[in-house]
């Protein structure tokens, strides 16, 4: 039997005009991560996007696993193709098809869409019929309507009929590439790496930035980035990663700013640098993995002062969410067990004893511009390392 994949659209159905730029996405971002498994050709139709395997020996369940992890889809099936748009057809092959998900249930139900207009059998009658004629084939099994152990989906659309059973959840969002572009500031921690797939969820095409202060920080710290971002690259596809090097920066800081500012004025210099880095790339916002409260340089008058060293958007995906509800996106997208190796980054570097909660903004500014960070910050911009992700 010829299967196929038939994915659902999630929110591209309520865009108006430009849905069809949306879907072009969609369908470009489906196309590159199946072409590891295969050929495939991947066509649009009512708010469906078919996926035809062209080669006989494609791994249809390589291909669910890759479609699973694309935005923009809010389910997706693995379906049979009839050998004709007829119910003859319909009735023939549901037995087969489904015999094993069939045989293990106890109740089932039938549901059809009839797409075609012109097919002369209306959607009551063709789950009438094709009940039926798995009721003769499965004298075991029930009709249940409201909760059915398997439930059965005949489609008759306008190039063909198609049979599957329960669809299996999409990763939602909007495609990757059709929110702009954005700089994440990456740790080695749990927050950020959860922080990229949020706003890669809403369609954000990414751009890493990770600060490395060696021999402060180990080349493993680094790594451990590399091989969280290839996690998160599984949604948010491929990207750069810029690292940068902040050892004298950090020295400096420690050298001449007093020690309760050491973090807010570290984050400064994060966002004035990584807000260099997404201009020369085309980036229009930057990201970051803070949450309200969790730490010191997370407060509201702390983020406050952060924010005010860089004229570009900050989204905050976290930043009301509790640590719990992060980890639990964290194992999600498999970037836990990766974040907790014991590899520092630089944030850890110089930490004070006791961080200012609530920092006025005129003494941070004052005590920043007082330390001349400026070369430095043009000696770490000439010196970054590029870094490519893909999965």
């Amino acid at each position: 039997m010829k299967e196929i994949l038939l994915l659902k659209d999630g929110e591209i159905v309520l865009k108006g005009l430009n849905r069809r730029q949306f879907e072009d996405v969609l369908k470009r971002n489906i196309r590159n991560v199946l072409k590891p498994v295969g050929r495939f050709e991947v066509t649009s139709a009512q708010s469906t996007v078919i996926v035809k395997p062209l080669d006989e020996d494609v791994d249809l369940d390589e291909a669910c696993d890759c479609i699973s992890r694309v935005f923009g889809l809010v389910s997706f099936s693995r379906a049979v193709v009839c050998e004709e748009k007829t119910l003859e057809s319909v009735l023939a092959t549901a037995p087969e098809y489904l015999k094993t998900q069939l045989t293990a249930a106890k109740t089932f139900k039938v549901e059809a869409k009839r797409s075609d207009k012109k097919f002369p059998y209306k959607s009551p009658e063709i789950c009438r019929e094709t009940g039926g004629a798995i009721l003769a084939a499965f004298p075991h099994l029930k009709v249940d309507v409201h909760d059915p152990d398997v439930t059965v989906y005949v489609e008759i659309r306008d190039f063909g009929a198609y049979i599957h059973t329960n669809p299996i959840r999409g990763a939602g969002g909007i495609p990757v590439g059709t929110g702009g572009k954005a700089v994440i500031l990456i740790s080695g921690g749990i927050d950020s790496p959860v922080a990229a797939y949020m706003m890669a969820k809403r369609g954000i095409k990414l751009t890493a930035v990770h600060f490395a202060s060696p021999p402060y920080t180990s080349p493993r710290a680094e790594e451990k980035v590399v091989r969280l971002l290839e996690k998160v690259s599984r949604y948010a596809g491929p990207m750069k990663m810029y690292t940068v090097p902040f050892t004298k920066l950090q020295e400096k800081l420690r050298d001449d700013c007093p020690e309760e500012l050491f973090t807010i004025i570290m984050r400064r210099l994060m966002m004035q640098i990584s807000e260099r880095i997404a201009r020369e790339n085309d980036c229009a916002a930057l990201i970051t993995g803070e949450s309200l409260g969790q730490v010191a340089s997370q407060t509201i008058g702390a983020l406050g002062c952060t924010n005010e060293a860089t004229d570009m958007v900050v989204f905050r995906p976290l930043i009301g969410m509790d640590k719990q509800e992060i980890i639990d996106i964290s194992y999600k997208i498999d970037t836990y067990e990766t974040s907790i190796e014991p590899y520092e980054d630089c944030c850890t570097v110089f930490t004070p004893k006791h961080p200012r909660t609530k920092p006025v903004l005129k003494f941070v500014k004052q005590a920043q511009e007082q330390a001349h960070f400026d070369e430095l910050i043009e000696d770490a911009l000439q010196n970054l390392k590029t870094t490519y992700i893909n999965y």
